[in-house]
């Protein structure tokens, strides 16, 4: 049990985290999720499943320790659980829930990795890091102004998912289902595609990123149907020669190959041409005189492909998800013709035009709060 804390007003008081909360149950392994019961539990990913019982009684966040995103911090409700991934952190008493959230995000935990070991992070070492203690009432004005904010990404969000689906509606009603049916010849991508082929992380991982240079494009850059520019990485000329045979052209469609966001599929955005791909995304570099990037790409974030996209990583026993060269060279898309896909590709850029103005509202919205976080828990 921690001492209740003491608060103070303006800037607020500098004390360690664990002054703020202390360490819930997360013991919890998957086979032990018996799905018998009305109490959820959660992992790295969110649900995973229910139970007859509950580890902690009280509304908490949940970080996750280890693995993909380690570092990263979600609220979950009272009488619920969490898997041994994640490490439950109980609000000590005068400290509200959400605003320990945001706290937490906003020390960026999981910074700082790289490498192929698998990331840790623990409470015992994290929770002496100095952080900055409201008062209840200014914590409250913090929460609620940070829930301003989330609410208005939500609605951004709607807004982007309600266009994704416009899309995909139209390209179903042009030229079916890109997996169950068989309107148009198919072709095997090793056939249409001029490049298929993924990188690599410079030696020294993450450390050896610098703050500009030559864009170095990662796995949580590649969203579906979208680029994250958030957290894109830059190499330096040396270090960008020895990538050259993965130097990215305007029009490759970008596939993430392995891991958690395996499957997800985008349009490389201009600017970022004559930049690179690390191991995790492949360039997908189809011949314009046989089909349309957009089309591409609308074809690997089609439900049905991305559902083939993801059966087919986690095929032959595999221990994590990966789609291979070989993989990628022998499957097959349809190829409808390329007057059509003009026509689909024009109602697209049309449908793009709002998702660019949704996707900006989003940016400004993040940069708002990540700004705020830092007046608020920064030095």
């Amino acid at each position: 049990m921690t001492d209740k804390p003491q608060f103070v007003e303006e800037r607020g008081q500098k004390v360690k985290l664990n002054n703020l909360c202390s360490r819930g149950k997360s013991s919890l392994r998957q086979k032990d999720v018996s799905n018998d019961g009305p109490y959820a539990v959660y992992g790295a990913s969110g649900l995973v499943g229910t139970m007859a019982s509950f580890q902690n009684a009280v509304p908490y966040v949940a970080v996750v320790k280890d693995g993909a995103g380690v570092g990263r911090a979600s609220a979950c409700e009272a009488k619920t659980s969490v898997l041994g991934t994640m490490q439950a952190l109980i609000p000590s008493e005068g400290i509200d829930r959400d605003y320990l959230l945001h706290l937490v995000r906003s020390l960026h935990l999981g910074d700082g990795f790289s490498g192929s070991t698998i990331p840790h992070i623990y409470f015992k070492d994290y929770g002496k890091l100095p952080v900055r203690l409201h008062s209840p009432a200014e914590q409250k004005r913090i929460v609620d102004i940070f829930a301003s904010i989330e609410r208005q990404i939500k609605v951004s969000k709607q807004q982007l998912d309600q266009l994704d689906s416009l899309v995909k509606s139209r390209f179903i009603e042009m030229f079916g289902d890109p997996v169950e049916e068989n309107r148009w010849a198919r072709i095997t991508l090793a056939s249409l595609c001029t490049k298929l082929g993924s990188g690599a992380t410079p030696r020294g991982g993450k450390a050896a990123y610098k703050t500009s240079g030559i864009p170095l494009i990662r796995s949580m850059n590649v969203h579906n149907g979208y680029f994250e520019s958030k957290d894109l990485a830059y190499i330096d000329e040396i270090q960008a020669k020895k990538l050259d045979n993965v130097t990215l052209h305007k029009g490759d469609v970008l596939l993430n190959i392995t891991g958690a966001s395996v499957a997800r599929s985008c349009l490389l955005p201009d600017y970022l041409a004559g930049g690179r791909v690390n191991q995790h995304v492949s360039i997908v570099r189809c011949d314009p005189n046989r089909m349309l990037p957009r089309v591409l790409n609308s074809i690997f974030t089609s439900d049905s492909y991305q559902r083939f996209l993801l059966e087919h990583s986690r095929m032959a026993g595999a221990t994590r998800e990966a789609i291979t060269k070989d993989d990628l060279e022998t499957m097959t898309v349809p190829l409808p013709p390329l007057s059509l896909q003009y026509k689909f590709a024009a109602f697209v850029a049309q449908v793009d035009k709002s998702r660019f103005v949704a996707q900006q509202q989003i940016e400004k919205l993040q940069m708002l709060y990540d700004s705020l976080a830092q007046e608020y828990f920064g030095d």
